[in-house]
């Protein structure tokens, strides 16, 4: 995998420090964001990661402190390393900085050559921990042998599955994909996106995979069977649950009736599933109106049938097939995927193809990607 190129972002009130500083990083490799405030710089943030932050000490309006305490509030920002530029060394700035968990501060009359090496430095050590945290990340996962993504597909008469999954930069995350089979007339096809970082996202990820067995397993034996209704257990469960507060997730449940063929479909939070009729060659989205599970303890879930002609093909997917990085923003584009599925499967792509054209995608993609497909036999 190629390494991808750092980039900072440098926030001071002084246009010219800012240009001179803008220059010697580019120089040495490293991308540069400018913001003339503390206003401009959150700005920028809101759509946009960097890699590490330097910002002036002393600027008018909100300072660099009222800055880091901001970032210190936001889930997304608050671990991106912070140094402080300030144009005096005293010992009472350096302290405050370093008690808002500032890593470092730099005076500004310091030789740009010096911080430059300072700030690529840091980089690289913050690279190597990224690096040996994932490591220790995929050999968890390797001893404790549990998947979030199955690899067993049923087999049902009149339909075919299958499906293609990839972890965000091969790190597992908090996709789920589950075909649950509570007993010989239902099968319940599940892709759930457990929301928060990687590791955090995908020790959760087993919690909910188990409220959501119970939960299907629990309704069948009770007679409930339609997915809206598995969904009401499963929201009750999780949000009755303390040690999973605060932590969310979206959920695409479809419930088949192995006898009739029948489908019930439910969402909580997640994207429209794309029904391509095969007659006309359209798509036809098909929207859900549940709240993500675990946000209110009633999620208004409600179903939804839905009826496959032969040749019809259905898909369920996670919205790291609709955000794309495009430079160092985050762009998501629901209906521009649409419509890029509906154009293959007009030119008679097969999911084969399609997994093909996703893997050629994946350099791109910015978070962990999750795909279903259902197709309608056309002999039935």
């Amino acid at each position: 995998m190629a390494t991808r190129s750092k980039n900072i972002l440098l926030v001071d009130d002084n246009p010219l420090f800012l240009k001179l500083l803008k220059q010697a990083f580019t120089k040495s490799g490293i991308s540069c964001h400018t913001a003339l405030s503390v206003a401009e710089a959150l700005e920028h943030l809101q759509h946009n990661t960097p890699d590490i932050i330097l910002s002036d000490y002393e600027m008018p309006g909100r300072n660099g402190m009222e800055f880091r305490r901001e970032l210190m509030n936001e889930e997304r920002l608050k671990d991106i390393p912070f140094i402080f530029l300030t144009g005096v060394n005293d010992e009472r700035t350096r302290y405050k900085g370093l008690g808002l968990q500032a890593i470092d501060y730099v005076i500004k009359d310091t030789p740009i050559e010096v911080i430059i090496a300072k700030v690529s430095n840091l980089l690289r050590t913050v690279d190597k921990q990224r690096q040996l945290s994932e490591l220790e990340i995929r050999n968890t996962v390797a001893a404790l042998n549990i998947k979030t993504v199955t690899g067993h597909v049923p087999k049902i008469n009149g339909l075919e599955f299958d499906l293609w999954h990839q972890d965000y930069q091969d790190i597992p995350g908090g996709d789920v994909i589950d075909f649950i089979e509570p007993d010989e007339h239902h099968v319940y096809i599940v892709l759930s996106d457990v929301m928060g970082k990687k590791w955090k996202a995908w020790f959760y990820t087993f919690g909910y995979l188990s409220y959501i067995r119970a939960a299907i397993r629990m309704g069948t034996q009770l007679g409930a069977y339609t997915a809206a209704e598995m969904l009401r257990t499963m929201n009750t469960l999780i949000y009755d649950d303390e040690r999973l507060s605060g932590i969310l997730a979206s959920l695409s449940l479809i419930g088949v009736d192995k006898r009739t063929g029948e489908m019930s479909y439910a969402g909580a939070g997640d994207l429209p599933l794309l029904h391509y009729q095969a007659n006309s060659g359209q798509m036809q989205q098909i929207d859900s109106s549940g709240l993500l599970l675990g946000l209110m303890a009633d999620g208004g879930y409600s179903d939804r049938p839905i009826t496959l002609l032969p040749g019809d093909q259905l898909f369920i997917f996670s919205d790291g097939l609709t955000d794309m990085a495009v430079g160092d923003e985050k762009k998501s584009d629901y209906h521009s995927f649409a419509r890029q599925l509906q154009q293959h499967l007009q030119d008679g792509y097969t999911f084969a193809q399609l997994k093909e054209s996703l893997k050629q995608r994946s350099a791109n993609l910015v978070d962990d990607s999750s795909i279903i497909h259902i197709l309608k036999t056309p002999h039935t």
